[in-house]
C-alpha cells in the first residue's frame, strides 16, 4: 500500500486551534471520509463564550462529531437539540439529491471552559436515496488489549461492531497507548486508510508521524496488514473506507457530484429555500451564515 504523509493547515477559529487534514489538493478523501478537522484542545477564560457557530447548511454528507473534552450543544432544522459529551458521537445526515439538505448550529454551553474534538464529514453515496436524519450515540464499544485502549466509533474491528449508521463501508477507531506497542491490523482490499496522530508519535512504513499529521494509505488490490508502532502516551484516530463510485466535489459546507449541484446549493441556501428548513435562534446570539459564491470550477 502506498503511504503518504499529510500535514495539517492550522487556523485560529475564535480562539480555538483547528488543524485541517482533509481535504487537500492531491488527497481529498479516505474512503468516504471527506473532511477531517482536529479542533483544540482549547481553554476558555471566564469571559469567553467558546465555540459559537451560527446556522449553516449541508448537502450530500454526514457530519460526524467525536468529542474528546468539553461539551457541544447541537441544534438542527429537524428539531434536534442534543448535548454531546466526551466519548460520544453526534451523526447528522443531510440527505442526498438536489432537493435535500439540512442546517444546524453548534455552541459551547455556558460554563464549559474546554473544547477538544475531531470533526469529520462522510460523503454520501449519491446514487442512493437517503433522507435527512440525526442520531446521537452515547455508548460505543470500548475495550483494552494489553496497554492499548480502543473505542470503536464506526464500523467493525477485532470482532466488535459500532452502532453508528453507515451508508458505505467505513471504519473509525480511537486508539490510546498507555505503553509502547506495535499494532498489526488487517487492511481490506480496495479500501483506503488513514491514521491521524493526536498526541505522541507513531512509526508507520519507516516514517515517523507527529501530532496533526495524517498517514494516508492508497487502496490496495489485495488484503494486507497495517503495522503501527506507537510510543507510550500516543493517541491516534484510525480511519478506513471503500471509495465511493462517483466524484466527491466540495464547496464551503456542501458536497455534490457536479458543479451545477454545488451552484444550486449555494443559491438555494442564500435565498432561504425550504430544503434546508429553519432553526429557531431566539434567545441566542447566533446568526445565519451566508454561503460564499462559487467563482471557480471545482474538480
Amino acid at each position: 500500500m502506498t503511504l503518504h504523509k499529510l500535514s495539517a493547515k492550522t487556523h485560529d477559529v475564535g480562539g480555538i486551534p483547528v488543524a485541517r487534514l482533509l481535504p487537500q489538493r492531491s488527497h481529498r478523501t479516505v474512503g468516504a471520509w471527506c473532511f477531517l478537522d482536529h479542533a483544540g484542545p482549547a481553554r476558555f477564560s471566564a469571559d469567553e463564550s467558546g465555540m459559537q457557530v451560527g446556522a449553516h447548511p449541508h448537502t450530500n454528507l454526514q457530519t460526524f462529531t467525536w468529542m474528546l473534552e468539553g461539551e457541544i450543544l447541537h441544534r438542527d432544522s429537524l428539531g434536534s437539540r442534543q448535548l454531546i459529551r466526551p466519548k460520544q458521537v453526534n451523526l447528522m445526515t443531510a440527505g442526498t439529491g438536489d432537493e435535500s439538505g439540512i442546517s444546524h448550529t453548534e455552541q459551547t454551553p455556558k460554563g464549559i471552559k474546554a473544547l477538544h474534538a475531531v470533526q469529520l464529514w462522510i460523503a454520501l453515496p449519491m446514487h442512493k436515496a437517503i433522507a435527512p436524519a440525526f442520531q446521537h450515540y452515547p455508548e460505543l464499544p470500548e475495550w483494552a488489549d494489553g496497554g492499548t485502549d480502543y473505542i470503536l466509533i464506526n464500523g467493525s474491528l477485532a470482532g466488535r461492531t459500532a452502532p453508528t449508521e453507515q451508508h458505505s463501508p467505513l471504519l473509525g477507531a480511537d486508539i490510546r497507548f498507555r505503553e509502547h506497542a506495535t499494532l498489526c491490523l488487517p487492511a481490506q482490499a480496495g479500501w483506503e486508510y488513514g491514521v491521524l496522530v493526536l498526541k505522541g508519535s507513531v512509526e508507520i512504513g519507516g516514517q515517523t508521524f507527529l501530532p496533526d499529521e495524517l498517514a494516508k494509505f492508497e487502496r490496495a488490490d489485495i488484503q494486507q496488514t497495517l503495522s503501527i508502532r506507537a510510543a507510550a502516551g500516543s493517541h491516534i484516530i484510525l480511519l478506513g473506507g471503500e471509495p465511493l463510485p462517483h466524484p466527491t466535489r466540495m464547496w464551503w459546507n456542501f458536497v455534490a457530484d457536479s458543479q451545477a449541484a454545488l451552484e444550486k446549493a449555494v443559491a438555494d441556501w442564500n435565498s432561504g429555500h425550504s430544503r434546508f428548513g429553519k432553526i429557531d435562534l431566539a434567545g441566542t446570539k447566533l446568526k445565519r451564515l451566508a454561503a460564499p459564491e462559487l467563482k471557480n470550477t471545482i474538480r
